[in-house]
C-alpha cells in the first residue's frame, strides 16, 4: 500500500495511509535485513523494503509499505 511519510510541528515522524483514511506517529523503528519496519501508535507495523530510515531522510515523501 502506499502511504505517506511526514513530520508534524513536533518533529516526530507521521504515516498517513490515505485508503484507510489513517494518520498516525511512528513509536519504534526496526532495521532489518530486508528494510524497515516501523509501530505506529495503534499498534499498526509496517514494512519498507529496502528502505533504511535516516535523519536527513527528505519529508514529505510517498512510499511504498506492507503491513505486518
Amino acid at each position: 500500500m502506499k502511504v505517506m511519510l511526514r513530520r508534524n510541528k513536533a518533529g516526530h515522524l507521521i504515516v498517513y495511509v490515505a485508503k484507510k483514511d489513517l494518520e498516525e506517529e511512528v513509536v519504534n523503528s526496526t532495521e532489518t535485513r530486508e528494510g524497515t519496519v516501523v509501530t505506529l501508535a495503534n499498534g499498526w507495523e509496517l514494512e519498507f523494503s529496502d528502505f533504511k530510515f535516516s535523519e536527513d531522510l527528505v519529508l514529505p515523501q510517498t512510499l511504498e509499505a506492507k503491513r505486518l
